[in-house]
């Protein structure tokens, strides 16, 4: 009997995964991308002997496949999406796939901003405490590739809403929602509504036997607590103290569960700011949820170096801190930032503007900035925003230019940040790219 086939749309490292999984599976599979696939995936692709095309879709040679894995990178509103599933096609996200392969425990974190770190840090605490666990998604490796190439008792996934927009039965152990405001709103028709939903589309599976660590924080987010229509166990996370759920005081975590009360000390968190502790609270919940002893919960958590790009601290020159948050892309994420450092800042900002409303942030740079280095093509809407709340506001078009203004307004307890709350792409090939940049600016000095 001839083996079903199944078509793979992206040839990107999602698309790659769920081809080698689909082949271990016995799919006849092909791979289809609009755009040229780079040499090493294409080596990959022929090395498996699976058939593909690039620069274009031809319908022709779709037409025999029932099962559409596309990558999260094409939304549904596109032409070929909407033909494939008009001649009924079942398009599905390559984590509902590789979902399908694997009896593993599934730990899935989502959120606008922290699901990087959270993400890292879930992870190092399964790994101190002896689990054989393995961390993917929107991180390093895609799901469906380590579903193809391992055998892993618990998976931590990064999960984006662009990934989880096509999902069925996908149904994490413990699913966790960090935080959601308003980012990548072009894909939801500028619905925040249905962004919103998209991150809650996390639990729409979970039923009594799973766990949903929600951020109550979060005004959209508690909110949203009395409209799910699934049943998981609800754990709320707070910064301030709650009755039942996680929370941080006295520079510790309490974790309150089940007539239980759990404290782990988190003196001398060598991650920075706010956004950090929240981040350490929703791992600590993982943790706890999972039978995690709280040794092995603080012993990694106090080990942690934080992610690249994510308020890492690069240098001290001349006591002036130089901090990379290049991966704050949104308004929230530089909220976070500028709210974690006490010492006066020299802020960069700027990129492509994604409709940002920067009215959340004039409190805290009135309060913190003392100068402000705008960063990208066109900084017209910076200038004219931010000059009335800062006497000290440049324009800059290189990331070299952008740290020398930086030295020469910054002062002894001053801190550099780069926080720039706009996607990357008008300068730099991406926010890593922008963060390196910034690291051998600095290096330079």
């Amino acid at each position: 009997m001839k083996s079903e086939k199944l078509l793979v749309l992206g040839a990107g490292e999602s698309g790659l995964g769920a081809a080698m999984l689909a082949k271990k599976q016995g799919f006849q599979v092909f791979v289809s991308d609009h755009l040229k696939i780079d040499d090493k995936r294409k080596k990959t692709i022929k090395k498996l002997a699976i058939p593909w095309e690039e620069g274009g879709h031809d319908m022709a040679l779709m037409s025999d496949a029932r099962i559409v894995v596309k990558s999260p990178g094409i939304p549904n509103s596109t032409p070929i999406i909407k033909e494939l599933k008009s001649k009924g096609k079942v398009v599905i996200s390559e984590i509902e796939f590789a979902a399908r392969y694997t009896d593993a425990t599934i730990i899935g974190i989502t959120g606008t901003n922290g699901k990087t770190t959270t993400s890292m840090m879930t992870y190092q605490i399964l790994k101190k405490a002896g689990k054989n666990v393995a961390i993917a998604g929107n991180i390093g490796n895609s799901f469906a590739r380590m579903v193809a190439t391992g055998s892993f008792d618990y998976y931590v996934l990064e999960i984006s809403s662009f990934q989880l927009d096509d999902i069925y039965d996908f149904c994490p152990k413990v699913g966790v929602i960090t935080n959601v405001s308003s980012d990548h709103l072009d894909r939801y028709d500028y619905s925040f509504e249905d962004y919103l939903n998209a991150k809650l589309s996390i639990s729409k599976n979970q039923t009594k036997g799973e766990f949903l660590i929600l951020n109550v924080d979060d005004y959209h987010l508690k909110k949203s607590m009395r409209k799910l229509k699934s049943s998981p166990q609800i754990i709320p996370v707070s910064y301030d103290p709650l009755p039942r759920g996680v929370f941080h005081q006295h520079k510790s975590i309490f974790i309150k569960r089940n007539e239980h009360e759990t404290k782990v000390d988190m003196t001398d968190l060598p991650v920075y700011g706010k956004q950090n502790v929240y981040n350490s609270m929703f791992a600590s919940a993982v943790a706890n949820v999972l039978n995690i002893s709280n040794k092995d919960i603080r012993d990694s958590l106090m080990s942690f170096k934080g992610a690249p790009h994510r308020l890492e601290k690069v240098l001290t020159i001349g006591k002036v801190d130089y901090i990379n948050d290049s991966k704050a892309t949104n308004i929230n994420a530089t909220y976070f930032a500028l709210d974690s450092i006490q010492s006066p800042i020299i802020w960069i900002v700027g990129g492509i503007d994604k409709g940002n409303d920067y009215h959340e942030l004039l409190p805290l740079v009135r309060k913190k900035v003392k100068g402000i280095v705008c960063l990208g093509k066109n900084n017209e809407k910076l200038i004219s925003f931010f000059s009335p709340v800062s006497e000290i506001i440049c324009s800059t078009d290189s990331m070299p230019q952008a740290v020398q203004a930086c030295y020469k307004v910054a002062e002894y307890h001053d801190t550099v940040l780069l926080s720039p709350s706009c996607s990357s792409f008008d300068l730099f090939r991406n926010y890593e790219d922008r963060g390196n940049q910034f690291k051998q600016a600095i290096r330079k000095l």
